[in-house]
């Protein structure tokens, strides 16, 4: 039931959309046609993460009154948990969001590790294919000359955690200066942004690396557009502030 759903809402359109795409990018580039899926994927979740990169461009700026409301409250988490709820519903944030829009992505890195592990690719598998979609005359599986798409490259797999540093680091919310008395939380704290800064970008290198350069490319182009959407949604916010002055 599982693998049957997977299969049709997941690695069927995907394998099509390569196919399709393979079909009108230049040179048959299977690269190509990763990176313009990529960006129609991203396009198609876009409305839903453009709300969480206005969230965590929120929680930035709303850092300082939640570490005031912690310090307040620290010893009634109860009233602490009703106040930062409170707080979020003032600026309308919602901090689950941000983990909606990574649940909806696994299922597509895993359905692209499928079609190059099991599609047969260079290989159309035709019993898959939907009417309206032409198999191609070629299919190049050298992504512009320099990485076979179908498997590994280390290249790539820097570039998806160089993009995921750069990310990560104008994304997070910086942690409060290190006091002479610093708590447990604090450290948690501290331990967490760094791990998410520095120990992330190598995991994603490893796994970019070990499981395919179409991973790599998938994920350097989501942190690429990531990016762009980041310095977009800094950008809107500028501008309401500065029209509501």
């Amino acid at each position: 039931m599982i693998t049957a759903a997977f299969n049709t809402f997941v690695y069927n359109p995907l394998y099509n959309g390569l196919v399709f795409l393979i079909d009108i990018v230049p040179y048959a580039d299977m690269g190509l046609a990763v990176v313009v899926l990529t960006i129609l994927v991203k396009i198609i979740l876009f409305p839903l993460a453009h709300k969480v990169a206005h969230m965590q461009v929120r929680m930035k700026e709303l850092a300082p009154k939640m570490e005031e409301i912690k310090e307040t409250y620290q010893d009634d988490k109860h009233e602490q948990t009703l106040k930062i709820m409170a707080l979020y519903k003032e600026y309308k944030v919602r901090p689950f969001l941000s983990i909606l829009v990574i649940l909806i992505q696994l299922p597509i890195i895993l359905g692209l590790y499928w079609v190059f592990y099991k599609g047969g690719l260079p290989e159309i598998n035709t019993d898959i294919l939907y009417t309206f979609v032409s198999i191609p005359e070629m299919v190049n599986m050298q992504f512009l000359w320099i990485a076979d798409i179908g498997g590994r490259s280390i290249v790539l797999a820097l570039i998806a955690g160089a993009t995921q540093f750069i990310h990560t680091y104008y994304a997070l919310p910086a942690p409060k200066p290190r006091g002479d008395n610093p708590t447990v939380k604090d450290d948690l704290a501290r331990s967490f942004h760094i791990q998410m800064k520095y120990v992330m970008p190598i995991i994603v290198v490893a796994i970019s690396y070990t499981i395919s350069a179409a991973i790599a490319l998938y994920w350097a182009t989501s942190n690429i557009f990531a990016i762009g959407q980041e310095f977009l949604v800094r950008r809107e916010l500028k501008k309401h502030e500065t029209g509501s002055n």
